[in-house]
């Protein structure tokens, strides 16, 4: 069996993986990029992505933004409680940019990310299934299968983007998990009022819905329970469009069509620490977080930028990549920005997601009062936006 060498391996080639692959892209570090899927088949996918700010000053600069068919910008975030008083407002003014962010689908960003990185010097497999990897002081090894061929690699850095099915493997790794024992319904939606660039983030006791501008209609995430989700798959579109509207409510009027439903189930997951030797965890295979506001892939994304930047700047000062050092530095850049998202989101969940009268009205104070203080919703816009440095 032949052995190639890489610089970097990266397993896991979805928009994380790549985004990584773009950064480094022609700059003389040789990078493997294995998918064990096949790409991605050119069909209605209704999983929205939304986009920070932030996000799409990455994207722009890897030159992925100016392919992507459709994105919708969000002016504006109204967040609510249902049942309880209060809400909160944010506008781009509250965190001096454009746009708050913007939804796309995940099957366009793939495909623009993709034709991106053909331009590049990056090999990427598609169909590559990883059999066995181990390190040892010096390199990462990987075997896996491609096109019924058996192949081994060794690279200097190996990243894991994978969503943890690999590096649960490591016995120097831990997982943490939270099951939320709640589902996400997602569907595009059209309703009566055609939407302006507002998106719309509304607490309930049993989880959020977030109704996302996406062309000219909204992309549905609906949490409920594991129970309410199987029911609500199997509803035919009228009676599913008529639970949502006394679900969410009458501010957009009634709901007309819904496209293609799916479900997920949601969970924390978390690993500590995001480094071992010569291997680095990236994206869902550092974290996966529950889909409230928005923060999982955004997160993913800085980590793929970090990650990228560290290795740029280890080889411009003529040091190995791949080493304890250099990864212990990044372990410790992205540390604050990681905890501060998890914990960001799984409160926004243990707070507003229950019965409880005293703590809803406590929640719905809590909207009022964000609302009233500019100075404390620019710190909070800023922070979704930008990660925990805002």
């Amino acid at each position: 069996m032949t052995t190639v060498n890489y610089d970097i391996a990266i397993i896991g080639g979805g928009p994380v993986g790549m985004a990584l692959a773009l950064v480094l892209k022609n700059s003389g570090i040789s990078t493997l990029l294995l998918e064990a899927r096949g790409l991605p088949e050119t069909v209605e996918d209704p999983r929205p992505l939304a986009l920070s700010h932030g996000s799409h000053l990455i994207l722009r600069r890897l030159g992925v933004w100016q392919k992507l068919t459709q994105n919708t910008p969000i002016t504006s975030i109204h967040i609510s409680n249902r049942g309880g008083l209060g809400r909160t407002i944010l506008n781009p003014e509250d965190a001096g940019v454009d746009a708050l962010g913007y939804v796309v689908n995940y099957h366009d960003l793939f495909r623009s990310m993709y034709e991106t990185l053909q331009d590049s010097d990056t090999d990427y497999l598609t169909g590559a299934i990883v059999s066995q990897f181990d390190t040892d002081a010096d390199y990462g090894h990987v075997q896996f299968k491609h096109d019924g061929v058996e192949k081994k690699i060794v690279s200097k850095l190996l990243v894991l983007a994978d969503g943890g099915r690999l590096s649960a493997q490591l016995n120097d790794i831990t997982y943490q998990t939270h099951d939320y024992e709640q589902w996400a319904i997602v569907a595009n939606i059209k309703a009566e009022t055609i939407q302006s660039g507002i998106a719309y983030e509304r607490f309930t006791s049993d989880g959020p819905v977030a109704l996302l501008p996406s062309g000219k209609d909204f992309a549905l995430v609906w949490t409920v329970s594991p129970k309410a989700a199987k029911e609500i798959l199997a509803l035919g579109d009228f009676p599913f469009l008529t639970r949502l509207h006394k679900h969410f409510g009458d501010r957009l009027g009634k709901f007309i069509s819904a496209g293609k439903r799916s479900g997920f189930p949601l969970a924390l997951k978390y690993a500590t620490p995001t480094t071992s030797q010569r291997i680095a965890l990236i994206g869902n295979a550092a974290q996966t977080l529950h889909p409230v506001a928005g923060q999982g892939f955004n997160l993913g994304l800085r980590d793929a930028h970090e990650l990228a930047n560290e290795v740029l700047m280890t080889v411009n000062t003529s040091k190995e990549i791949g080493t304890e050092a250099m990864l212990a530095r990044y372990r410790k850049q992205r540390q604050i920005d990681s905890n501060a998202g998890r914990i960001f989101t799984d409160s926004l969940i243990k707070l507003f997601s229950n019965d409880n009268p005293l703590l809803k009205h406590a929640c719905g104070l809590g909207l009022s009062t964000l609302d009233c203080f500019p100075p404390i919703k620019r710190f909070v816009a800023r922070r979704m936006i930008f990660g925990a440095r805002g």
